[in-house]
């Protein structure tokens, strides 16, 4: 535990306590809407961001959260309007991101590809107070959006329509999941990297499915998660010397091949158990579905 004796380790910790909290919970609305990449675009679109904060002598992370915000919204403006050019005009907006940044941090007086690379693939050493102060605040926000507004988010993530029917604000929950996934990106930056922050958003949340049909209890798991591979990530990076990021998303990646694994017998007893529950000679097309229970997918 000597490694908590530095300050850059406590700061470290700290945003990666933050991003496991963050990242999946968001990361389980996008999966329920198959947006499972869209962090991955976002992360794109904060490298002009990050390239501006250089130029300008300004916070790279505030900087880089101001124009992921504004390419989450034109993403959004795209999904709904953009119809047979949508995907051509999303394409440019990612890779015009990444161009942008990369020009305008080689035009910074005080920026470098070795600056770049930092918030591409993440550092434990280059985490600022002010950076462990942005992403508190960036990351209350995620927490209040996320667990505030569960129930209306999870009711458009899984039926637009229904949900309108019901009085709902779709296009509003929309822009605002949007906005919370594209501040969520750029609190994982300084620890997982632009790059790699998506599979901390997709990969939690595929790995608690595989325990879990619960909403409520998908959120848990996949925090649960999060929360143990950042840290565990973090303190493999410290002594190993390896890169935060990449060793962060191997070890959840490895963490969803072993829980696919033990889940197998859970699905399988799952399966005998509906089995069991329908009347016997009773083809299973036509058999009364069992009460739902704890583990089914609608509890929020």
């Amino acid at each position: 535990m000597d490694f908590l004796n530095y300050a850059f380790m406590q700061r470290a910790l700290l945003a990666a306590v933050l991003v496991g909290i963050t990242a999946p919970a968001v990361g389980i609305y996008l999966v329920q809407r198959r947006q499972a990449l869209m962090g991955d675009g976002i992360g794109h679109v904060a490298m002009t961001g990050v390239g501006l904060g250089f130029l300008l002598n300004t916070s790279p992370v505030w900087m880089a959260t101001a124009v992921s915000v504004l390419g989450a919204v034109l993403m959004e403006l795209i999904r709904w309007y953009g119809r047979t050019r949508g995907d051509i005009a999303l394409a440019m907006l990612f890779y015009g991101g990444m161009a942008g940044g990369v020009m305008f941090i080689n035009l910074a007086p005080s920026g470098s590809n070795a600056n770049l690379m930092t918030y591409l693939f993440g550092s434990l050493s280059t985490v600022s107070q002010s950076d462990v102060s942005a992403i508190c605040l960036l990351a209350a926000f995620v927490v209040l959006v996320t667990v505030g507004l569960r129930r209306q988010l999870f009711a458009v993530s899984q039926d637009e329509e229904f949900a309108r029917v019901t009085g709902l604000p779709v296009r509003a929950l929309n822009l605002l999941t949007a906005i919370t996934a594209a501040v969520t990106v750029t609190v994982a930056m300084r620890v997982v990297g632009l790059l790699l922050v998506s599979a901390l958003m997709v990969v939690p949340v595929a790995a608690a499915q595989q325990l879990s049909r619960s909403f409520a209890a998908t959120f848990a798991i996949a925090v649960a998660i999060g929360v143990s591979v950042t840290i565990g990530g973090t303190v493999t990076s410290y002594y190993q010397d390896v890169p935060p990021g990449a060793t962060i998303v191997l070890l959840t990646i490895a963490g969803f091949v072993v829980l696919t694994v033990l889940a197998a017998p859970l699905a399988r007893r799952r399966a005998r158990a509906a089995a069991a529950a329908r009347p016997a000679g009773d083809p299973a097309e036509c058999a009364i579905p069992a009460t739902r229970g704890a583990g089914d997918e609608v509890g929020v």
